[in-house]
C-alpha cells in the first residue's frame, strides 16, 4: 500500500497559551476555592513544560465540513486521483456531528464520492492509525484499491465536551482531569492510500484496557455499559475527562515496548511521526530509541489534534521536504483505551 498524499486543514484562529490562561481565569474567577493565581501559574508551567505554544480553533463562520472538503480535494489532486476512483472512505476520530449514520456517509456526499464503501472507525487518538491498518488489510485482500481517510477533530465549540465547562475550575486538584483540555487544537485531515503489493506496511499494537478509565467522554447512561470507576465522568457526564499525567506515566513503558517490536533499523528511518500530546515526552522517547533527530513535531503549532496528529505531521513533513519518495517513515502512537502502536512504511 502506498501513501499517495496527506493534507491538513487548520482553522484560522490562533490561540496562544496566554489566551488559554486568560480564559481559565475569566471562567473560574467567581467560584474558585483557593489561590486562583497560583492555579493559573501551574497551568502556564505545565503548558510550557510540555512544549505547548499555540493551537488552532475555529473562527466565526468556519465549518468543519468546509475545512475537511478543502483538505480532501487537495489530497485527491496531489495524489492525481479522481473522486470516482475512491472505493473506500473511512471517517476517523472523536470529532463528529453524528452518532448515526457514520460521518463517512455525509463526507462522501459532500465530496461527491459515488463509488466508495463508507464507514467510521472510533478509537480515540488511535483512530487514524486503526483506519490505515484496516485499509491496508482490505487492499491486501483485494477488497479495495484506493482509500481516502478523513477526520475533522473539532471539539472546542461553545457548549461542547470541553468549552467552557472545563475552563471553569473550582479547585486546583481538578487540573488532574482537566489539564489535557487546555492543550487541544482543531484540524481536519485527508489521506489518500492506494494498493501496492510491493510496498508492505508493518503494524504493531498493544492494549491496556485496565487503564480505560483514564480518558473518556461519557454519554448519559454510561454506567450500564461498564464497571464502576471513580475516574469516569470526573468532570461530568458528556464532558471530556483525561488524567493526562497518569496516562503518560503509565504509558511510557508500553510505548517503548511496542516500538521495540517493530522490525526497523533506526539508522534507515527518515522521519518519525507521533501523537501530538506533548513535545517534551515524545522527544524524550524518540531520543531513547535513536530517532530524536528525525521526529517531526506539530504540537507546538497545532496543540493536541487527537487522531489528526499523525496525518497532520506527515502533511507538514511532506510540505517541508522532510519526507520524500522512497524514505522510510515510522508512526508511533499512544491513545486512550489505552492502546499503543508503532508502524512503518516507505513513502
Amino acid at each position: 500500500m502506498r501513501l499517495r498524499s496527506a493534507v491538513a486543514g487548520l482553522p484560522s484562529r490562533v490561540v496562544g497559551n496566554a489566551e488559554i490562561i486568560d480564559l481559565i481565569g475569566q471562567h473560574s474567577s467567581d467560584g474558585f476555592d483557593g489561590d486562583l493565581d497560583g492555579m493559573l501559574r501551574s497551568v502556564d508551567l505545565y503548558l510550557r513544560y510540555a512544549g505547548s505554544r499555540e493551537r488552532r480553533w475555529l473562527d466565526a463562520g468556519e465549518r468543519p465540513i468546509d475545512l475537511l472538503r478543502t483538505a480532501a480535494n487537495t489530497a485527491l489532486a496531489q495524489a492525481d486521483t479522481g473522486a470516482d476512483e475512491i472505493d473506500l472512505l473511512i471517517y476517523t476520530g472523536i470529532g463528529r456531528g453524528f452518532l448515526e449514520p457514520g460521518g463517512a456517509y455525509h463526507c462522501a456526499a459532500a465530496l461527491g464520492l459515488a463509488n466508495a464503501q463508507c464507514f467510521d472507525i472510533i478509537d480515540a487518538c488511535m483512530s487514524w492509525t486503526r483506519a490505515v491498518h484496516v485499509a491496508e488489510a482490505l487492499m491486501r485482500a483485494g477488497r479495495a484499491s484506493a482509500a481516502l481517510i478523513v477526520n475533522a477533530e473539532f471539539s472546542l465549540r461553545f457548549g461542547g465536551h470541553v468549552f467552557p465547562d472545563l475552563f471553569r475550575v473550582e479547585r486546583a486538584e481538578a487540573l488532574a482531569s482537566t489539564f489535557p483540555a487546555y492543550t487541544l487544537g482543531e484540524a481536519a485531515t485527508a489521506t489518500v492510500l492506494t494498493a501496492d503489493d510491493n510496498a508492505p506496511w508493518e503494524f504493531q499494537f498493544t492494549s491496556r484496557p485496565d487503564l480505560a478509565a483514564l480518558c473518556n467522554v461519557t454519554l448519559p447512561g454510561y454506567e450500564g455499559f461498564c464497571d464502576p470507576d471513580d475516574k469516569l465522568a470526573a468532570n461530568g457526564v458528556g464532558r471530556f475527562s483525561s488524567f493526562g499525567f497518569e496516562m503518560h506515566e503509565a504509558g511510557t513503558a508500553e510505548v517503548l515496548a511496542v516500538f521495540e517490536r517493530l522490525e526497523v533499523d533506526p539508522e534507515k528511518v527518515a522521519a518519525l511521526f507521533t501523537h501530538a500530546s506533548s513535545k517534551r515526552d515524545w522527544q524524550a522517547m524518540a531520543d531513547k530509541v535513536g530517532l530524536g533527530e528525525v521526529i517531526h513535531h506539530v504540537y507546538p503549532e497545532t496543540g493536541n489534534i487527537v487522531s489528526a496528529s499523525v496525518p497532520a505531521a506527515i502533511a507538514s513533513a511532506i510540505d517541508a521536504g522532510a519526507l520524500r519518495p522512497g524514505d522510510r517513515a515510522v508512526g508511533w502512537v499512544g491513545s486512550a483505551g489505552m492502546s499503543f502502536a508503532g508502524f512503518s512504511f516507505v513513502f
